[in-house]
């Protein structure tokens, strides 16, 4: 099959003609985050991708030379496919394209697949260690697939490749509720009105924030003023201030008809 093309000698348009077709990168974050996968594994991980399509992209991506394809001694006993060299410095391009969409994260997501591992991309994005001298401490956050381990440590956040048998933190509810605190858009308070559960010293989260959810003011009401009087109410004692033009209130300007009941 004849790989389609822009057509165009420029380097971005040379770099879509490799990765510009649907789910060509959806496949290179797979391998990024998972490392080498089977090709089950691979479909796991990219729900509503038909056999075939993948198939083909797989295909393509070996021939850019960004996959390679390696057989598994046993008990593994399988195909495995992994990003190249070449492959792998696509890495800051998927950090980039997160980073990017990121502020996209807080529309609607009821109806749109998920998986954990995925939460892997903005954790490391938006976390941080603000206490290096701190001993290593981790927060397993639960949104209803296989939980994930953040570790911080030594200054470092990262995500963890096994279980931790003891967390030292529990951030459980749906995933737009848990990004929703990771990424400082949500207060700890109003998502656990949401339903969100943490289980944990506020202090550890505190520590892997690295921005806080500003103070909702909530719907604003009108402030009273501080004598207690009704917005638009003189002061007690304080005369109504005359208009402009020096007469009364109520009384008719100058050249005004009176009216003669």
């Amino acid at each position: 099959m004849r790989m389609r093309t822009y057509g165009q000698y420029c380097s971005v348009a040379r770099a879509l003609d490799v990765l510009g077709d649907r789910w060509t990168l959806l496949i290179v974050r797979e391998l990024l985050l998972r490392g080498a996968c089977r090709y089950t594994d691979l479909r796991a991980g990219l729900p509503r991708i038909a056999t075939n399509l993948l198939a083909e992209r797989l295909r393509e991506l070996e021939r850019a030379g960004v996959v390679a394809r390696r057989h598994a001694p046993p008990p593994v006993a399988t195909t495995l496919f992994e990003l190249t060299e070449r492959g792998q410095q696509l890495r800051s391009v998927l950090d980039a394209l997160g980073r990017w969409g990121a502020p996209l994260m807080a529309e609607p997501a009821e109806h749109l697949e998920f998986r954990s591992h995925w939460l892997s991309y903005p954790v490391e994005l938006f976390l941080v260690d603000r206490e290096a001298q701190r001993q290593a401490e981790t927060i397993e956050l639960r949104t209803g697939g296989e939980p994930v381990q953040v570790q911080a440590a030594r200054g470092h956040v990262r995500v963890l490749d096994h279980a931790v048998e003891r967390p030292h933190a529990v951030l459980s509810g749906t995933p737009q509720q848990v990004l929703g605190v990771l990424s400082g858009q949500l207060q700890l308070e109003h998502a656990r009105a949401q339903g969100l559960v943490y289980d944990g010293e506020e202090r550890l989260l505190a520590r892997v924030l690295r921005h806080r959810a500003p103070v909702s003011a909530g719907p604003r009401r009108q402030r009273e003023p501080a004598s207690g009087r009704r917005q638009g109410e003189p002061a007690s004692g304080r005369r109504q201030r005359e208009p402009a033009s020096g007469r009364r209130q109520g009384e008719p300007a100058a050249g005004d008809a009176v009216q003669v009941q």
